[in-house]
């Protein structure tokens, strides 16, 4: 069954934006009244939810749909650092409207590779952009449409196999550890050639490129995000060392960790 989202023409969406966010162990956030239709990914740390009085909980690799109308508040891990981000759409007299069409759509969902290439998409292109502009909103809708096809294919497309979701909620948790790729096939239960096929089937990667991927996409955040010296972050996203960190995020994003950190700030 196709979604009320997927009908949604980019003249109902007034503005859209986007974020990213690491929160200090013990944060919270609210209460707040929600006005707009947002996803928020959770990469890292642990999420409880409290919509209305139900409180959801919320673990690394997943996506939540949030909708307006409603009151939430925010509880982070006690004991770790929590990293989100989040896209919202502003959509005037949805409550109204569409929510009780949205029924069919679920609460929560695996992050999936699509998902998170959309969301670095559009924060690459918030800087300079306003919310209300064509391109912001036309992003916006396409990671809800995103979202709604990914319910729908679940229903009759091939679901995302068992072994890769333990797999990437594993290294989520636990990205600074090192890893092999012997080790993460035998915490899923499979041989390492069949986790590397169920990779490249389902991810169009391997099990070490994605947690190499990984942790360079933490040490991004947090190099964008908190103060800490490069080498602690280097640490603390397990790199070999602050060399090889250095040329790792050279490779994949093509910039220094000082770049980075630079623009970040430069941004504010």
């Amino acid at each position: 069954m196709n979604s009320i989202v997927e009908h949604l023409p980019i003249d109902k969406a007034s503005e859209a934006y986007c974020g990213t966010i690491v929160y200090s162990p013990g944060g919270k956030y609210g209460p707040r009244d929600q006005e707009y239709l947002q996803l928020v990914l959770l990469h890292t740390g642990r999420l409880n939810v409290t919509i209305d009085d139900t409180c959801h909980s919320v673990t690394p690799g997943h996506a939540v749909l949030l909708k307006p109308g409603h009151r939430e508040y925010f509880e982070f891990a006690d004991d770790q650092e929590t990293w989100h981000r989040w896209i919202a759409v502003r959509v005037p007299g949805f409550e109204e409207e569409y929510e009780a069409k949205l029924n069919d759509l679920p609460f929560i969902l695996p992050i999936s590779a699509e998902l998170n290439k959309l969301t670095d998409l559009m924060l690459d292109m918030k800087t300079g952009t306003s919310s209300e502009s064509p391109q912001m909103r036309c992003m916006g809708l396409a990671a809800l449409y995103q979202f709604s096809y990914e319910h729908s294919r679940e229903g009759g497309m091939q679901h995302v196999h068992p072994s890769v979701m333990q797999a990437k909620s594993f290294i989520h948790e636990r990205y600074a550890e090192d890893w092999t790729l012997n080790e993460l096939a035998e915490h899923v239960n499979v041989t390492p050639e069949h986790l590397i096929r169920l990779f490249n089937a389902h991810e169009n990667t391997t099990p070490i490129k994605y947690l190499w991927h990984y942790r360079v996409r933490q040490a991004v955040e947090m190099l964008s995000a908190t103060d800490h010296p490069v080498a602690e972050i280097s640490q603390r996203c397990g790199f070999k060392s602050t060399v090889h960190f250095s040329r790792c995020l050279k490779q994949r994003t093509g910039k220094s960790p000082s770049e980075i950190r630079r623009e970040a700030r430069n941004y504010k």
